[in-house]
């Protein structure tokens, strides 16, 4: 736990010499599907970093202070940044990071949630909440209700969201007109199955599907499921 005085002061946090934000934008070049990195707003943006007490240099640092959050194919997939009007959840507010309790994630201790997807699927980074590497991504998996490691970094885990195979990824979850719909789908929201994903071998085109909170389905599948983890 970091008292106030030993936590390092904005300019410290922000390189302007080698920003981890440049290596980002050669990715961006390379991508193979619609990239969406949204706008940050200054202020916000500053507080999100300092908060985190991470560098610029890193990767994470540079998206959470350059970021709004970065949209993956149409908004399948969802990098939290420092938030953005129409993407309201920040690196901050979602993990439930309270300064005035040593600046330590209250959503998932132990990790720091970084992106998800549409089907309401969360991506961890491990910090001691999960069994492996400290440091890797974790993905917990709507089909199954268990975290699973991505044997990737944050830094990898990005770079592939961008550049590699996503839809080799989710092939057995995408529907027919699944790019059109879910440009109607907030980014702060998800799709809930009925039936749910991991109940029953009904195709996924088959399931009914409606739009709410990602919150709610954090809730319904994350939560109540905490003893998985």
């Amino acid at each position: 736990m970091k008292e106030e005085k030993d936590m390092k002061e904005l300019s410290e946090l922000k390189n302007n010499s080698d920003p981890g934000w440049r290596v980002v934008e050669e990715w961006l070049l390379e991508a193979n599907k619609p990239i969406r990195v949204l706008e940050s707003y200054k202020k916000k943006s500053e507080e999100i970093l300092y908060s985190l007490q991470i560098s610029t240099r890193s990767i994470l640092g540079a998206v959470a202070y350059q970021t709004g959050g970065i949209i993956v194919d149409n908004g399948w997939l969802r990098f939290l940044g420092s938030g953005n009007a129409s993407f309201r959840r920040n690196l901050v507010s979602w993990n439930g990071i309270d300064m005035n309790q040593g600046g330590k994630c209250t959503r998932l201790p132990g990790s720091i949630l970084v992106a998800d997807d549409v089907l309401g699927g969360f991506f961890a980074m491990n910090g001691g909440a999960f069994e492996g590497k400290v440091g890797d991504i974790f993905y917990f998996a709507p089909d199954s209700l268990e975290w699973e490691s991505l044997n990737k970094t944050y830094p990898e885990f990005l770079h592939w969201s961008i550049t590699g195979n996503v839809q080799l990824f989710y092939e057995m979850f995408r529907w027919y007109g699944w790019d059109n719909e879910i440009k109607n789908i907030g980014y702060d929201q998800g799709v809930l199955f009925y039936p749910p994903l991991w109940s029953g071998d009904e195709p996924v085109s088959n399931r009914s599907r409606n739009n709410v909170s990602i919150a709610e389905i954090w809730d319904f599948t994350v939560d109540s499921n905490a003893g998985r983890c």
